[in-house]
Formats: structure tokens, sequence, C-alpha cells
């Protein structure tokens, strides 16, 4: 009776975590619709916002649908590749899962959704919107979920049969989420072309600034704080003690988590305030606040196997990544308003090598076998731990980018022969909120010169 009473607090203490954890990761939807919405122009300011609320409401249904089933369905038919038990949480609560990890869950995949919709922003229909965001958070990105993070998916490092005998850390998602929602958007992006007017005739950028530096800073601070439900929360449970140590368990390994989250997102930080301040001549907190969320992105795969000092090196190199993408985008003519492939993607596939190469023994046998003693498992290549781990996951990275590419990037496709993908000059230039929404964001509106209400816009599409 007594170990059945103490099972019982066990669980409910780690279903409580969980749930907590859910929380904070879902609050990164409102870091990401202020993050979006300071980034664009305020003409389409009402816009993005809809945009963040449609990926959430429509992710969820497609989640609860097909994605959770795709990404987690076992059974005794299931496989390496992709879920086939649980749509529409049919058999839910089961032996393996439960309502508290499904909404867990959900606040990842909607999340991969809210990136994409950044890289495509401020020339897209609305109704591609609805389009790709169901096909993503319902099919694409939960196959990848299955991969690395299903107990029988061929990447997981925690499955029997062990992709180089490591299989591929991807602990929070630096790959799952971030690579899959970066690389999505690089396609949409592609397909669409650069916003009307961000090139002149001689191919040279013509600056489109956000137009509220505050709504960027409160979304980086609302993001900085969900991700402490992103990283850590992945343990999932808090109560798991070590073998070999009776003061230490998942609770110390959280505490880690947190610790190198945070060292990572602010040495990127501060080396982004430095190194634009170079190139451009002033300080600028929009590039500061895009640098540390790089460095959240790239430790997000690693965050739990290696030491504090490793996410230093994370942080500090992600903002290379990012500062380096970002000139490269420039020079190519590619348009993404809000940085999502070049921070998402390019940092999402910087974490997964770092982790590779950074990843500490002892902590990855902590969170991948729950501090077992005896057990011996391929680490970082840096720390001696041979070749294992980072060919796993460079697998990882040249995977998603494949898989990714070969849906996404039709539809994109598709949507665009169907005229359904971008809106007219017309349309762009008066901005979505007035010709898509019937109104501006702000009462007071003095950006530009164009129609003050709705009617006002169609008079001038008659005119025209």
């Amino acid at each position: 009776m007594e170990d059945s009473w103490e099972t019982s607090v066990t669980d409910s203490i780690n279903a409580i975590y969980l749930l907590f954890s859910a929380y904070l990761v879902f609050m990164m939807q409102l870091g990401f619709a202020m993050l979006c919405a300071g980034s664009v122009r305020a003409k389409n300011a009402l816009n993005i916002m809809l945009t963040n609320v449609v990926d959430a409401v429509v992710g969820s249904l497609s989640y609860f649908l097909f994605g959770f089933a795709f990404a987690f369905g076992g059974g005794s038919d299931s496989n390496p590749f992709v879920g086939t038990q649980y749509f529409a949480l049919k058999d839910i609560p089961s032996s393996s899962y439960d309502y508290s990890f499904f909404l867990y869950q959900w606040a990842f995949a909607i999340a991969v959704a809210g990136i994409t919709s950044g890289s495509i922003a401020e020339r897209t229909q609305f109704s591609a919107y609805l389009v790709f965001s169901f096909f993503l958070t319902g099919f694409v990105y939960p196959v990848v979920a299955h991969w690395v993070w299903s107990s029988n998916g061929w990447l997981n490092p925690a499955s029997t049969n062990l992709l180089f005998g490591s299989g591929s850390i991807d602990f929070a998602g630096s790959g799952v989420v971030h690579l899959v929602g970066g690389i999505a958007g690089l396609w949409g992006a592609l397909i669409e072309g650069p916003r009307v007017g961000r090139f002149d005739a001689f191919g040279k950028p013509v600056q489109m600034r956000g137009h509220n530096a505050t709504l960027v800073v409160l979304g980086t601070f609302l993001l900085w704080f969900g991700w402490f439900g992103f990283n850590p929360g992945s343990f999932n449970k808090i109560l798991v003690s070590y073998p070999d140590s009776f003061d230490q368990g998942n609770w110390t390994a959280v505490g880690r988590t947190a610790v190198t989250t945070t060292l990572s997102g602010s040495t990127a930080g501060i080396v982004t305030l430095f190194g634009r301040r170079l190139l451009v001549g002033h300080w600028d907190a929009l590039d500061v606040c895009n640098g540390v969320l790089g460095g959240f992105v790239a430790i997000t795969s690693g965050c739990s196997v290696v030491e504090p000092w490793a996410a230093i090196v994370c942080g500090f190199f992600a903002a290379f990544v990012l500062i380096g993408l970002n000139i490269i985008a420039l020079k190519l003519q590619y348009d993404d308003p809000l940085e999502a492939a070049q921070l998402h993607g390019g940092c999402g596939a910087w974490g997964l090598i770092f982790t590779g190469l950074f990843a500490k023994e002892e902590f990855v046998i902590q969170t991948y076998n729950s501090g077992s003693v005896g057990i011996t498992r391929p680490y970082g290549l840096f720390l001696g731990g041979g070749w294992g781990l980072i060919g796993a996951q460079i697998v990882e990275v040249v995977t998603i980018l494949v898989w990714v590419s070969v849906t996404m990037g039709p539809l994109f496709y598709l949507l665009h022969k169907l005229r359904i993908l971008r809106i007219s000059s017309d349309e762009e230039v008066a901005g979505l909120d007035i010709s898509s929404h019937g109104g501006y964001a702000y009462n007071a509106y003095s950006e530009e010169s164009g129609p003050q209400r709705y009617g006002d816009y169609l008079r001038l599409q008659d005119q025209s």
C-alpha cells in the first residue's frame, strides 16, 4: 500500500511538471505573435497576428486528428518511420502516453508552423496559411518527431536499434522543431519571391525594418521564458533518481539544462550585438533579439548533455552562423522578414552538429539511460567519444533537409500554381491589413500613404 501511495505521488508530481512545461511552451505562441508583429511593417501587423492565431487553432485540430498518431503511434504494426496508432487520441490514455504528454507535444507542433509563417510574412494569401499549417502540423513535422522521439524511431537515441550505436541526440528539437520549420519557411520564401521593393533595380537590398521594437523585445523575453518549458520540460518527468547517486536525478539535470539554455542565448546575444556593431556601425536591438533566439535554437538539441562552458561555445558560433547566413541571404536576394530560415534552420543545424562534438558521456547516460551504472555510449567527438554520435547528427540534418524539401517544396509550388499563395502587388503595397482584413491593427495609422478604411481601399480598387 505504501509503495502504491508513493507511486501515485510521484506520478502526480511528474504530471504537474509536464503540464506546467506545456503551459510555458504554449506561452511561446504569444512571444511569436509579439515578435512577428513588431518585425513587420504596421500595415501588416493585424495579418501576422491573425496568422499566429490560425497556426495554433488549425494546428490543434490537425495534430489531434493525425499528428500525434504519426509522431508517437505504436502498436503491433509499428515501424521506425511513421506512427500508426492513436488517431484522434483513440486509446489515449494508454500505458505509454496520457493527455498531459499529448498537450506538451501539441505545444511543440504548433510552434513549427509559427516559424514557417515568419518567413513568408507580408505577402502571403490568408488561405495559404490554412493549408500549409494543417499539412505541416499534421504530417510533415510529426513524421520527423517519430524518427527522433518515438521509442521505435530509427533515429531515437533510446531505441533498441541505435543508428551507429548511438542514435541522434535532439533532446528538445533543434532539428525536429526548428530545422523543420526553417526549411519549410525557406521553400515558401523562395517560391514566393521577395516583397515588393525589397531589392532595387540593381539588386541591392532596401531596408524594410519592423515598425515596433518594443514588441520585438517583449516577444523575445516571452520566448526566453517559454524556453524554460521547451528545454528543461523535455525530460517529461522530474522525479527520476539516478542509481549511482542518492542526491542526483532528473531534478539536477533540469536545473543544468536551464543554465545551458540561458548561457547559450546570452552568449549569442552579446556576440551578435558587437558583431552587428562592427558591420553596420550602430547598436541594434532587433539584431540582438534575433541573436539571443539563435543561441536558444542551437542549444535546444544538446541542452541536457553538455557542460555550461560548452553552451557558451554553442552560443558564440550560433551568432556567427546567423550573421553569416543573413549576409548570404541578402547577396542572393532572399527575403525573409523574420530571418526565420536563417535563425531556425541555420542555428538548428549548427545545434545538431554542436551536440555531436560536445556531448558529455555522463550526461548522455543520465538523459537516456536514467544514469544507469556500467553503460557506455558514444558521446561528443571533441571529448573523445568517437564518430558514432556526430555521424548520427549529420544524418538527421541531411534527412530533415531532404524530407521537408520533398514535402513542403511541392506544396508551396502547387499553391503558387493555383494562384492562392501570394497576394497581388497592389494588395501588398496597400498592406494586408486593409486589403484582407478590413482595417489596421492601430487606430492611428501613419505609415506611408494609403487608404484608412476598408471602404477606401475598395473605392481605390474600383477606380483602378
